[in-house]
C-alpha cells in the first residue's frame, strides 16, 4: 500500500543497477532519490532513465559535491548544471550535506571527492549560512542540509552538530536531513557506542518542525579498534530501526529513505526494507494518533 495523506512517504536510492527495475517492477515505493552530480551530463541512458522514472514516482536530488561548508565558493558551473537538472525534474526534495569539499592547492581549485567534516564554530556557521543562501538563491529552492560521518573531531567545536544544523536552520530557512546512520557511526567511534542514547540526545536539540526528510541505512561492522566506515553495504541494523522509532516519535511523517550504494542487494530487498520503515512508522503514527 502506497502513500495516504496521513502516512508517510518512504522512499528507495536509485542506483544504476536498479534502473531497469524502476522503469519494470510494480510501484511499491512512494519516491526515489538520485544522486544529482550522476544525472549533470547532456543527454544520455541515464538521464533518460530519470526522466522516464519521474512520470511515476517523485524524485529527491540529493547532492554530494556542493561542499556548503567550504570557505571556497562553490563553482559557477555546478550551480548551473544542478539548476538545469532540477528545472528538468523538478525534484520534491533537494539535499546535501554539512561538510566542505573545495579547496585550493598552489591556487588552483580542487575538489576532496569526499564529504569532509566541518568544525562546529561560529565562524564555520557563518560560512555555511552564507553558501546555502547563495544556492538557495540561485536555485529558488529549499535545500535540506544532512548531518554527516565523521572520522575526526575538532577541539575547536563549541558547537554540536545538531545546534550547529538547528541554527544553521533558524538563520537560512533551509531544513534537515536527518540520517541516523550517521548518529549511530559517529556514536560507535566517538561517543562509546550507546547508540539510542546519542540519537536521543541528538535529536532532542532539533525543533520538530526541522527535519524535512530521514535516511537509514546500514554499514559493514568494524574490527575490533577500527573506525566504523559508513558504507552503505548492509541492511539497516537493529540499532538504526530503534533509532528511527524514536525519529518518527518526535518528528512524525517524515519523508524516509533507504540508502544502499555498496554491495547492492536485489530490487525486491530494498523494497523490503522499504516496507519495513513504513510499518514502524504507521504503528508509531496510529499510536500517536490514538
Amino acid at each position: 500500500m502506497l502513500v495516504t495523506n496521513d502516512d508517510v512517504m518512504v522512499g528507495v536510492g536509485l542506483r544504476h543497477p536498479h534502473f531497469a527495475d524502476i522503469l519494470t517492477q510494480p510501484k511499491e515505493v512512494d519516491f526515489v532519490e538520485v544522486h544529482s552530480e550522476n544525472f549533470f551530463g547532456q543527454g544520455g541512458a541515464a538521464l533518460s532513465m530519470l526522466t522516464q522514472a519521474r512520470e511515476t514516482y517523485p524524485v529527491s536530488l540529493h547532492s554530494t559535491s556542493m561542499g556548503l561548508g567550504s570557505i571556497q565558493q562553490i563553482p559557477q558551473h555546478y550551480l548551473e548544471s544542478l539548476k538545469q537538472l532540477t528545472e528538468k525534474i523538478d525534484p520534491f526534495l533537494m539535499s546535501e550535506h554539512a561538510c566542505f569539499t573545495w579547496g585550493k592547492e598552489q591556487g588552483r581549485l580542487i575538489h576532496s571527492g569526499d564529504l569532509l567534516p566541518i568544525a562546529h564554530t561560529q565562524h564555520s556557521l557563518t560560512v555555511m549560512c552564507e553558501q546555502v543562501d547563495k544556492v538557495q538563491s540561485f536555485l529558488g529552492r529549499q535545500l535540506i542540509i544532512e548531518n554527516v560521518s565523521a572520522y575526526i573531531q575538532f577541539a575547536e567545536s563549541h558547537l554540536d552538530e545538531a545546534e550547529f544544523l538547528a541554527e544553521l536552520c533558524q538563520r537560512t530557512g533551509a531544513k534537515i536531513l536527518l540520517d541516523i546512520n550517521n548518529i549511530a557511526v559517529n556514536s560507535m567511534n566517538f561517543e562509546g557506542g550507546d547508540i539510542q542514547q546519542s540519537v536521543s540526545n541528538y535529536i532532542k536539540k532539533l525543533p520538530v518542525e526541522s527535519v524535512a526528510q530521514i535516511h537509514l541505512a546500514g554499514c559493514t561492522p568494524a574490527l575490533s579498534g577500527d573506525l566504523v566506515i559508513d558504507d552503505h553495504a548492509c541492511p539497516v541494523s537493529d540499532d538504526v530501526w530503534n533509532g528511527y522509532k524514536q525519529a518518527v516519535t518526535r518528528f512524525g511523517a517524515v519523508p524516509t529513505l533507504i540508502e544502499w550504494d555498496n554491495d547492492l542487494p536485489e530490487w525486491s530487498v530494498l523494497i523490503n526494507e522499504a516496507k519495513k520503515a513504513r510499518k514502524i512508522a504507521q504503528n508509531i503514527l496510529a499510536r500517536k494518533e490514538a
